[in-house]
């Protein structure tokens, strides 16, 4: 959405521009479920994650659910595969036991569901109800099937067998990256009221005043973890919270996942290749613990989630909270690495345009940023529309995630957009950035 794209936008252009996210949305699933045969699709490459072909029509059910039931009031089309891509009732280890539709009849089920959304757009009224004002529910499903899409990414991610995944390479770095960042004292603005998008967590828009800190300028590289695993981090509990190093040690935790020893150095798998570990790329594949022994042993923190904001959307200049480091336009491929364009984070100072105006780099986009938060709403949440989206996750042991990575797509990311997983998780794309309080002469200074 750029500027021009404000609350109350005409319908014509949001009917075009809903049908354009749809079919980009729809050409990403086509294109990651259409790279492996259909005794790939089927399969479970991982207990943490669903089959593909199970990921591929539920986002079908969701879109039968609210765009062709709800909005468009039609019969349903399956109503009796409801209970098959419940994600609440059919957990991810047992999905491959259920009577999944076969690949040929989730295409043409999707297929199907899709036809009838292109239908029915042509007579939505924008304004009749807050479900679609501005076109929300649509970009509700726009964005939880990219959701999806990023998490069948993360599964071929986990797959064995060649490699059936390309993309070029990252930019290289085009600028030189302070190792720190100053944030002032001071009062912003967190969240959003205004974005037509925006889902209920990141809602409403709310004044959090902190105090001065400081906030590395660019993710933690491999480089700057190889450090840490060089000076024995991993076997040393000093920089470990008790459930992380019990966690550390139930899962033989020694390197991020995907890492191996080549030789002196080491290695890592991406999409079924094998590639010496560059230093100068953000670290990933590391769960919330792995990131708080390494912040620790750094003589830093975790940043919480508002610190993460602030750095992220906070003008100094006017004191307003942009929607997007850079502004308030949507990323191009000059401002940050997203939506699977290239297949592994770029290196440190690859996307000069995108930083923020005190000069952090790579907020959005390359990895998922661990925060030191949990998971709850912010001060006035109302759910909107139903419990499952956010409210039920909340004071469970989840940690936030800020900022989006390579896998994530622009539609479902931007400088408010929360995400949340488990601390032990790490199959996600999932880096992070360390923070500290700002010394008294740095506060002042």
């Amino acid at each position: 959405m750029t500027t021009t794209e404000q609350p109350g936008a005409q319908p014509e252009p949001l009917r075009s521009r809903i049908a354009a996210e749809l079919a980009r949305t729809r050409a990403r699933t086509d294109a990651l479920t259409g790279a492996v045969d259909d005794d790939d699709l089927v399969r479970q490459h991982s207990t943490l994650m669903s089959p593909l072909v199970w990921d591929l029509a539920h986002v079908g059910n969701q879109e039968e659910l609210w765009l062709v039931r709800d909005v468009g009031g039609r019969e349903p089309v399956r109503r009796d595969i409801d209970d098959l891509y419940d994600a609440f009732k059919q957990p991810r280890r047992d999905r491959p036991s259920l009577p999944l539709l076969p690949p040929a009849e989730a295409r043409a089920y999707v297929a199907t569901v899709r036809d009838k959304v292109h239908d029915l757009l042509d007579g939505v009224r924008f304004t009749e109800r807050p479900l679609v004002t501005d076109g929300f529910v649509f970009g509700m499903i726009v964005q939880h099937e990219q959701q999806h899409d990023e998490t069948m990414l993360a599964t071929h991610q986990l797959r064995s067998g060649p490699p059936v995944l390309d993309a070029p390479p990252p930019p290289e770095p085009r600028a030189r990256v302070a190792a720190e960042v100053l944030v002032p004292a001071g009062p912003f603005t967190m969240g959003t009221s205004t974005d037509p998008w925006a889902l209920d967590n990141e809602r409403p828009a709310h004044t959090v005043d902190l105090p001065a800190y400081v906030i590395d300028a660019a993710p933690v590289s491999n480089g700057a973890y190889r450090e840490f695993l060089a000076d024995g981090g991993y076997d040393d509990p000093r920089w470990w919270s008790a459930a992380g190093w019990r966690h550390r040690t139930e899962a033989g935790l020694t390197a991020p996942m995907h890492w191996r020893r080549d030789g002196d150095g080491w290695a890592y798998q991406r999409f079924g290749r094998w590639a010496p570990v560059r230093d100068d790329e953000p670290v990933v594949h590391v769960c919330w613990h792995e990131a708080q022994a390494y912040a620790r042993w750094a003589g830093k923190r975790l940043p919480t989630e508002a610190e993460w904001e602030k750095a992220a959307r906070w003008d100094p200049v006017t004191g307003r909270s942009r929607r997007w480091p850079w502004g308030d336009d949507e990323p191009t491929a000059e401002h940050a690495n997203l939506g699977q364009r290239h297949l592994w984070p770029a290196p440190v100072g690859a996307y000069p345009a995108g930083a923020s105006p005190l000069g952090v780099h790579q907020l959005i986009g390359d990895v998922w940023e661990w925060t030191a938060s949990p998971f709850h709403g912010h001060p006035g949440f109302a759910v909107f529309p139903y419990r499952e989206y956010s409210e039920v996750f909340f004071g469970g042991d989840y940690r936030v995630l800020r900022g989006g990575s390579f896998g994530t797509d622009r539609a479902a990311c931007r400088g408010t957009f929360r995400n949340w997983d488990h601390p032990i998780r790490r199959q996600i794309f999932s880096g992070f950035r360390c923070a500290r309080d700002a010394r008294p002469e740095e506060a002042h200074g």
